[in-house]
């Protein structure tokens, strides 16, 4: 049983180019599997960072790590334009990019100052999820779709087979996992319901003619990482309210704070319900805790 465990960087934006590749190297020394990164075009007030520029500069900062995009608003974008993206990316970085496809939806104004109707989003990602999975191939593409025609589209080099996981806890979630995804990625749910929901998306497939699917279920996990669980707690909870402008006591049940062995307790039940991939987002009162919490998590569930 492998286990695999990636972290977002506690924070992406500041700092220099230098100590961004310092950090990332030793990451990488210590043993995390792979990066990963979070997608808003305008959430909450403006904030966020575009998950596939993101990710393009975390794939040159190390020459073997992977990058998770965990998850990326597909509803927002023409398909065309984000195969061209997806190629680039395969042919710069081989195999070391998955491609996580959420419908969002927490901030509606995000969509709505993209020009998007928040209501269709679901439609959106269903009717752009196969046009981007089609254009990856290189094959020209023509659909009547009513979100995305398109007469012809072509985009080479060819991807080849570029990890899809869906995350969403949904029951249409669910079924664009089980239709269109390699894998689901869950995020604020105990592990009963993971293991019902793999099950469930299994089932589905396998009705679908989808039988044969390497599955790479994973789980998205905000986390602390202090001494005790009250130090771990208070980054954890101020970074979570400031992002999602609710009262941490909202995700408490499923954000683990504590010693790194206190996380990784929290941690194996889901591993034991099947999880095999871990994008944790740690936080603790120093950024070099957080990460060493993080490596530390990874030696832990490998053992």
């Amino acid at each position: 049983m492998t286990v695999r465990v990636g972290t977002f960087l506690p924070d992406f934006a500041p700092g220099s180019l230098t100590a961004r590749r310092a950090t990332v190297a030793g990451l990488e020394a210590a043993g995390v599997d792979h990066l990963a990164v979070g997608d808003h075009v305008s959430f909450v007030g403006g904030s966020g960072s575009d998950g596939l520029l993101h990710a393009a500069h975390l794939l040159a900062l190390s020459d073997r790590l992977p990058v998770h995009v965990g998850v990326y608003l597909l509803a927002l974008r023409h398909p065309v334009p984000v195969a061209r993206q997806l190629a680039d990316l395969a042919a710069l970085a081989p195999g070391r990019l998955v491609l996580g496809v959420g419908v969002g939806g927490e901030d509606p104004h995000e969509f709505e100052v993209c020009g998007v109707d928040p209501t269709t989003r679901g439609r959106r990602t269903d009717e752009a999820l196969p046009l981007v999975r089609r254009l990856l191939t290189g094959e020209p593409v023509t659909s009547d779709g009513p979100c995305f025609p398109v007469l012809e589209a072509r985009v080479l080099p060819a991807a080849g087979s570029l990890p899809i996981v869906i995350g969403g806890r949904s029951a249409a979630a669910v079924r664009r996992a089980a239709r269109h995804g390699d894998g689901w990625l869950g995020i604020w749910i105990p592990p009963r319901r993971f293991a019902e929901v793999t099950g469930q998306i299994a089932e589905q497939a396998a009705a679908a003619g989808r039988a044969d699917v390497a599955w790479r279920h994973g789980l998205q996990v905000w986390c602390g990482f202090g001494a005790g669980v009250e130090a771990a707690t208070a980054p954890l909870a101020a970074a979570m309210e400031a992002m999602y402008g609710l009262p941490y006591s909202s995700f408490a049940r499923y954000s683990p704070a504590g010693r790194p062995a206190d996380v990784a307790a929290f941690l194996q039940p889901y591993v034991e319900a099947g999880c095999r991939s871990f994008n944790l987002i740690p936080r603790a009162a120093d950024q070099d805790v957080a990460l060493a919490g993080v490596a530390e998590v990874r030696r832990l569930l490998a053992g």
